[in-house]
């Protein structure tokens, strides 16, 4: 009993030390002015490709430059330049049956510049979303699939599809150009005997980089330990209630804004065992492209775990003092960061909101599904959140507190990971 009461003293004063070195070194004034610089209007809701964006992203190179990181291993920048072509439609003509099909019944999504179908010596397939079927799964599965497609979806759908038209006519990323091509007709033919389709678009590279930091280990320098957050939103929107912006303070300025506090907490400390990395993504709204080429470059054999920081601008269902984990049950990365805030106020939970399947929804998906213990940390009541994804998520709808409180729990929760003597488990592969 006396060893038992002397270790939970032990235990207790410890987490006391380390708590009073935390609040020393993160403080609450420091996160305000991150945040709200990351989330003021004339970051124009930092939407991928725009001047927003690249201000928000020469702001946090400034930060990592101030705190003394370093390029990533081979880099001479902390821009991870992204190779990524956008395709624009510029026009199709699609004829069925010998009869010319309405240029705004006609939506087309290809991963090249131009090609030509003709059913009569062309393998393209041909498909019907009809009047039972799903369209959001119908469409989800063509998505995901590599073949050359004429698609006919029934004019039941005709709002969905007018969706769909207005999104791809603005153009699709591809990280990987190819023959790939879905062309969808909306229209209530079933019988078709032949089809030809011309199709022409306009190809471009545009800018698209994450902004990535390090600081290397000091004995276990190839086992890294990863800190993100993505610095992305959706830009300018049609005005709601005469505002336009969409600021993206909570998502994801809170997560960004955690991943420069933290570069610069443990580049105070000065004294990790293994190399952690910082990264700030870019793309996460429009399809993760910016974790999707992170994964491609980090090795995930040396990647021991990933904190991804998702919307942590407001108290969890929780309470206060208390955030969630995604996955929680894939590994024991929870179980370990709770063990290292034993005699603080903080608790994880598992994620609350299984259904949402937020697990793969994040920048953490790409390195868990290469079995890295990736997992997201966040407080968002997503169920109940009316500000999500609108013009109204800024600066004043969040609380400080909560988030200055995450991130210190997060400071002291992985502090045994970064010194080398926790390694979390593995999370099972895609």
């Amino acid at each position: 009993m006396k060893k038992l009461l002397a270790l939970s003293l032990f235990i207790a004063i410890t987490a006391y030390g380390y708590a009073q070195k935390v609040d020393k070194l993160i403080k609450e004034k420091d996160i305000k002015r991150i945040i709200k610089t990351l989330s003021a209007d004339d970051m124009q809701g930092r939407g991928t490709f725009t001047p927003g964006i690249e201000k928000a992203a020469q702001f946090i190179e400034g930060e990592f430059k101030h705190i003394g990181l370093k390029p990533l291993m081979g880099a001479n920048s902390f821009r991870q330049n992204i190779p990524i072509t956008r395709i624009t439609p510029v026009k199709t003509e699609a004829y069925i049956n010998g009869k010319a099909i309405n240029a705004d019944s006609v939506v087309t999504y290809a991963a090249a510049g131009a090609f030509f179908w003709d059913s009569a010596n062309d393998d393209a397939r041909l498909a019907i979303i009809g009047d039972n079927a799903d369209f959001r799964t119908e469409y989800r599965k063509y998505m995901q699939s590599d073949k050359k497609m004429l698609i006919l979806v029934a004019p039941k759908f005709a709002t969905n599809f007018k969706s769909l038209k207005a999104r791809l006519d603005q153009g699709s990323l591809t990280a990987e150009p190819g023959n790939k091509a879905l062309v969808f007709v909306l229209t209530n033919l079933t019988d078709v005997k032949t089809f030809t389709v011309q199709y022409n678009g306009k190809l471009e590279q545009p800018p698209l980089f994450n902004v990535v930091g390090m600081l290397p280990g000091k004995s276990k320098p190839d086992e890294y330990v990863i800190f993100s957050g993505h610095y992305d939103h959706l830009g300018i929107s049609k005005p709601m209630e005469g505002d336009s912006i969409n600021n993206g303070a909570d998502d994801d300025a809170s997560g960004t804004t955690a991943v420069i506090a933290l570069a610069k907490y443990f580049k105070k400390l000065d004294n990790n065992a293994r190399t952690l990395i910082f990264v700030t993504f870019t793309a996460e709204e429009i399809g993760g492209y910016g974790s999707q080429y992170f994964g491609k470059v980090v090795n995930p054999d040396k990647s021991v775990a990933m904190f991804n920081i998702e919307m942590i601008g407001k108290a969890s269902k929780f309470g206060e003092n208390s955030a969630f984990i995604t996955g929680f049950e894939r590994s024991d990365f929870g179980p370990i960061l709770q063990k290292n805030l034993e005699g603080t106020t903080f608790k994880f939970y598992p994620d609350p909101y299984p259904e949402q399947d937020l697990f793969y929804r994040s920048d953490n998906a790409t390195l868990a599904k290469l079995g890295v213990p990736a997992h997201t940390i966040s407080t968002d009541q997503i169920d109940i959140d009316k500000l999500y994804h609108t013009v109204k998520d800024e600066f004043s709808s969040l609380d400080v507190k909560n988030i200055t409180a995450t991130i210190k729990a997060i400071a002291l929760s992985s502090r045994g990971i970064v010194a080398g003597t926790d390694t979390p488990t593995r999370v099972a592969k895609q």
